[in-house]
């Protein structure tokens, strides 16, 4: 007889504001996945195997709390995933320096036999941006900081450079780090502009991205992924893509924030960065985009800035060429 697995919960990095507390994560069994330096490729390939293959814990009843006491319960739905929407206030008094709130999730009840990971506490984090911040970005990932291959044939270096290779084996487009760094300062050297990570990857990869963005020092936020569907999915499909999205929310929640989005040529980044600089007219300080070196995607995507001008837009081979203009425009020093 097979033993159950022992239950934990992932949770993700969020973002809300003083007075809305938001939380997401996931309830699952727990696969043992361990993100080692230097690991070799069948271990590398089990890990995918893992996470891809994650095993969800559908109605669990979660409760969340905060360093001030409050106690909160939802219940995840048939995915796994759990959602805390929340108005409350003063929430800022509870954050650390840098603006992120800490936060706990558990397994409310015993689950009968199944043994639960980490003493049934999952420590979490939300946002909330400074208010000395400049701006907010909003970044793409996939060829925007790291070398995926989206628009190759198939997209098989897509699935070769994630299956095969272990976050340590990656390495970031170079120069975003130093840029991103420079992003986060601004003009005012605070280091309070919050950063949003957004990628069409499924949320079961957040695990190997998060350990990617630790080691090679890119600025901390929210990565924000979405589900993983297979041909069988019977769930509605999402209305709108899943970037523009999020940047909507993002827009939303932070009505008095300014952004600067930053993508690349091999996919959707162009139509949705400059259809939402044109749906929302003076928020949007720049348009960065990495060109991939395709050369059909690079004769659209000029087409599209040609005839675009409602925020500053570059195609760039290069983040030498991004600093440079961040520099003349005021974005940083």
């Amino acid at each position: 007889m097979f033993r159950k697995k022992a239950l934990r919960i992932n949770t993700y990095l969020g973002y809300g504001t003083e007075n809305n507390f938001h939380a997401k994560g996931r309830a699952l069994e727990d696969e043992n996945v361990s993100f080692d330096l230097n690991q070799k490729t069948f271990k590398t390939l089990k890990n995918v195997y893992k996470q891809l293959e994650s095993d969800e814990i559908r109605n669990a009843q979660i409760e969340l709390k905060l360093s001030n006491g409050n106690i909160y319960e939802t219940i995840s739905d048939k995915e796994g995933y759990y959602h805390f929407d929340i108005t409350t206030e003063k929430l800022e008094k509870l954050t650390d320096k840098e603006g992120w709130l800490p936060y706990a999730v558990s397994y409310q009840e015993n689950h009968s036999s199944r043994k639960i990971s980490k003493n049934n506490i999952f420590p979490g984090s939300m946002l909330i941006p400074s208010k000395q911040a400049e701006f907010g970005i909003i970044s793409d990932i996939d060829d925007t900081i790291l070398h995926t291959g989206v628009a190759s044939l198939f997209k098989w270096r897509v699935i070769a450079n994630t299956v095969f290779k272990n976050f340590d084996k990656r390495l970031p487009i170079q120069g975003t780090v130093h840029f991103y760094q420079k992003l986060r300062l601004g003009k005012n050297n605070l280091a309070v502009n919050p950063f949003f990570y957004v990628s069409n990857s499924p949320w079961n990869l957040y695990d190997y991205l998060t350990a990617f963005f630790e080691k090679h020092l890119f600025p901390k936020g929210p990565i924000l992924l979405r589900d993983f569907r297979t041909p069988f999915d019977k769930t509605p499909k999402p209305k709108m893509p899943h970037k523009q999205s999020e940047i909507l929310n993002l827009l939303k929640m932070y009505p008095d924030m300014k952004f600067v989005l930053i993508g690349d040529s091999g996919e959707k980044d162009a139509d949705i960065y400059t259809k939402t600089a044109e749906e929302f007219p003076g928020r949007i300080l720049a348009i960065y985009l990495r060109n991939v070196n395709h050369r059909r995607k690079e004769k659209r995507i000029k087409k599209i800035i040609q005839s675009f001008d409602a925020a500053p837009i570059l195609l760039v081979h290069s983040y030498d060429q991004v600093i440079e203009h961040a520099k003349k425009t005021g974005l940083i020093t």
